[in-house]
C-alpha cells in the first residue's frame, strides 16, 4: 500500500500512514522485557487490601474491588479562588474536580486479561457506581475513567487500578468528540459511530474480536500502531444504561481483547485504556454513542515501542503499521492465553 492520510472523523483530524517504514533497521531506544509479577499480595504495595498508603490512611480488607480519593489528586474540589494572573490573550482560571483510585482485585498482579470475566464484571459495575456517583455532584461537567497498564504507560503501581478525574469543565478530547458526533446526529439521525461500525462490520479486514453485544476493531485512522476501539452494537450514551447483560459481554470482550494483546509478544502488554461517555449535568446528547479506546505503545516487539515525537508533535499523526495489518496479526495471535499453553 503506497503512503497516504487518512481520516479521522470522531477527531476530526487527519493521520499519515506510510507502511514503507516497517522495512527501516532499528537501533533506537529498547525497553526491558515486562513479566508478570505473580505476588498475590505485596506488604509494600499502596493498593494492596489492609496496606497503608502514602497519606496514612489504611485500606479497607477489601475482597473484590475498592475505590478512594486519590492521595495526590491532580484536580481538587475546592481550588484555590483567585486564579493566576492573566490577560485576554493568555487566560488562566481556576478548575475544581475529583479524583479516585479503583482497584480492580485484591491480587496484586492480576491484570484484565487473568482476570474471570466475573471479576472484570465487578470492575464494570465499579466503574458505573463511580460514574453515577460522581455525575450526582452538580457542579461535575465531565467524568474520565481510565487506566495506564505497565510501567511504560506511566502506571506507577503494578497492582490493577484504574483511575477517574471529574471536572467541572470539559477537557479537549470531549469536546471534540461531541461536536463531531452531534454534527453527525444531527445531519443524518444516525451516530456517527452506528455508522463507523456498519462499515466496519461489512468489510471486516479491521476487526479484531466480537460478540453479541461489542465489536473490537482496529479503526481505520488509528495512530498507535495496536490501537483498538470497542464500540457497542447497540447505541446508547454511557454505562449508566447499560444492560446486566451487556456488562457480561463487555467483560468477555475486555478479557480476549486483552489476551490477544499479552499474546501479540507473549508479555504484559501496557497500554492506556479510557471510557468515552458523553458530558454530565448537561445535555441531552442523542448523538453520543459510548465506546472505549486502547492505547498501546508497543511497536515491533515486547521491547520497542511507538513514539509520538518529531513529525507528529509538529505536524499530525503518523503510522508505519497499517490498520489492516495491525487487525490481522491481532487476530491472529489468538484468544489462548500464551501462558497457560
Amino acid at each position: 500500500m503506497n503512503v497516504h492520510r487518512r481520516w479521522n472523523p470522531l477527531a476530526r483530524q487527519w493521520v499519515l500512514v506510510s507502511p514503507h517504514r516497517t522495512q527501516r533497521p532499528w537501533q533506537g531506544q529498547t525497553e526491558s522485557r515486562l513479566e508478570p509479577e505473580g505476588l498475590e499480595y505485596d506488604p509494600t504495595c499502596y493498593l494492596c487490601p489492609g496496606n497503608r498508603r502514602a497519606n496514612g490512611e489504611t485500606n479497607s480488607q477489601y475482597e473484590t474491588t475498592f475505590s478512594f480519593e486519590n492521595d495526590f489528586a491532580a484536580l481538587l474540589p475546592h481550588p484555590e479562588p483567585k486564579p493566576p494572573q492573566s490577560t485576554s490573550l493568555l487566560r488562566a482560571e481556576p478548575e475544581a474536580g475529583i479524583c479516585r483510585v479503583l482497584c480492580y482485585s485484591p491480587h496484586h498482579s492480576l491484570s484484565m486479561s487473568r482476570m474471570s470475566i466475573a471479576q472484570t464484571t465487578d470492575v464494570i459495575r465499579l466503574w458505573r457506581r463511580e460514574q453515577a456517583e460522581l455525575a450526582a455532584v452538580p457542579w461535575v461537567r465531565s467524568v474520565q475513567i481510565f487506566e495506564n497498564r505497565g510501567a511504560m504507560m506511566g502506571a506507577s503501581n503494578p497492582h490493577p487500578h484504574g483511575q477517574i478525574w471529574a471536572n467541572e469543565s470539559l477537557p479537549n478530547e470531549t469536546v471534540v468528540e461531541l461536536e463531531s458526533q452531534g454534527a453527525h446526529w444531527n445531519a443524518t439521525g444516525q451516530s456517527l459511530l452506528s455508522a463507523c461500525l456498519a462499515e466496519e462490520l461489512q468489510s471486516g479486514e479491521r476487526l479484531v474480536c466480537a460478540n453479541s453485544a461489542f465489536v473490537a476493531l482496529v479503526p481505520f485512522w488509528a495512530v498507535w500502531p495496536f490501537e483498538t476501539i470497542v464500540i457497542p452494537r447497540r447505541h446508547y450514551g454511557s454505562l449508566l444504561e447499560q444492560t446486566p447483560g451487556e456488562d457480561d459481554a463487555l467483560a468477555a470482550l475486555l478479557k480476549e481483547l486483552t489476551i490477544r494483546y499479552d499474546n501479540l509478544f507473549e508479555t504484559p502488554f501496557p497500554y492506556s485504556l479510557g471510557l468515552h461517555q458523553p458530558p454530565v449535568n448537561s445535555g441531552p446528547y442523542p448523538g453520543w454513542h459510548f465506546h472505549i479506546h486502547f492505547y498501546p505503545p508497543l511497536l515491533r516487539s515486547a521491547t520497542v515501542r511507538k513514539f509520538l515525537v518529531g513529525y507528529e508533535m509538529f505536524a499530525q499523526a503518523q503510522r508505519d503499521i497499517t490498520a489492516e495489518s495491525a487487525a490481522l496479526r491481532l487476530r491472529q495471535a489468538g484468544s489462548d492465553p500464551y501462558w497457560e499453553r
